[in-house]
């Protein structure tokens, strides 16, 4: 017997891909992607329920993949605030020490389960979010309100999606699933904030239209090849971006490198950064219980 919440894979797709069952209508299951946002449909019969050692080499896998881009974009932080702080001190020759200013992050997510790693890896980076759980249907209709109440410096607008085959070709917008619904909640975004570099905006998912949310005004999106992406890949984006410095604009390659999927499955503009940082810096204020500032991560 199958459930909803059972982790499996697909027989005819060679069992290549981890989903966690959704829901189950009849004989017809709505898959997710475990660790990529993929969302899918089957029959009972194509599902192969996973053994907890096949689970346990999977699960290792994938975490070996996302500790080395970690262990990259730490690599790169190190590199940024060497830059930081070089220009802060004048080229060395005063020991003055800086604060810098966060970035506000919101995060809009159609998996509940996958929002809650983002946010844990958020965190992890040192980076502020106010994460959102909603259906994809639902993000154009709610994204103004969440500016407004948020007034974010990056909007992350992501969840499932995927491509078929059968019901066009991949420039017809009505052959994915979801993304004619971040198409529109990048739209409503953008009326809010119209700048791309007042609003940084990152849209997509799984196989995503990358071309229609690049044009309703999305700085980076998924996915140009028409590939899964990872479920943690936003993040990184954000976290490049937000720890660059807002006088240098951030290269598309810069961005996508240490992501796990990258540049078939993302893509994007030249963005400014939107790190700043100021001074004086009083060790003092980390006592205080509401430090406004952000300081740089070990």
């Amino acid at each position: 017997m199958i459930n909803r919440g059972d982790l499996v894979t697909r027989t005819s797709y060679k069992h290549d891909v981890l989903f966690r069952v959704q829901d189950i209508q009849e004989n017809r299951v709505l898959l997710f992607g475990e660790e990529i946002r993929l969302e899918a449909d089957a029959p009972l019969s194509d599902l192969v329920k996973v053994k907890s050692d096949d689970l346990k080499r999977r699960k290792k896998e994938a975490k070996e993949k996302e500790d080395y881009s970690y262990r990259l974009f730490r690599q790169d932080y190190q590199l940024m605030r060497q830059k930081r702080d070089y220009e802060a001190s004048g080229g060395y020759q005063h020991q003055n020490a800086y604060f810098q200013l966060p970035s506000r992050v919101l995060h809009l997510d159609g998996d509940r389960l996958y929002l809650k790693k983002c946010i844990d890896l958020y965190q992890q980076l040192g980076l502020q979010v106010h994460g959102v759980h909603l259906s994809e249907k639902d993000m154009a209709h709610e994204i103004g309100d969440l500016i407004d109440k948020i007034n974010p410096d990056v909007v992350v607008i992501t969840g499932h999606d995927s491509y078929s085959k059968s019901k066009g070709n991949k420039h017809d917008l009505r052959a994915y699933r979801n993304s004619k619904y971040y198409a529109e909640a990048v739209r409503e975004a953008r009326r809010k904030v119209p700048h791309l570099d007042q609003l940084v905006i990152f849209a997509g998912a799984c196989q995503s239209h990358f071309e229609s949310l690049i044009r309703a005004g999305a700085n980076f999106a998924s996915s140009p090849s028409r590939i899964n992406i990872h479920a943690l890949d936003p993040v990184y984006i954000v976290a490049k971006i937000s720890y660059t410095s807002f006088m240098d604009k951030v290269n598309v390659w810069d961005v996508i490198r240490n992501t796990l999927t990258g540049e078939k499955g993302l893509g994007g503009v030249d963005t400014k950064g939107l790190m700043r940082t100021g001074m004086p810096y009083d060790s003092e204020d980390e006592e205080e219980q509401d430090n406004p500032f952000q300081h740089p991560l070990s």
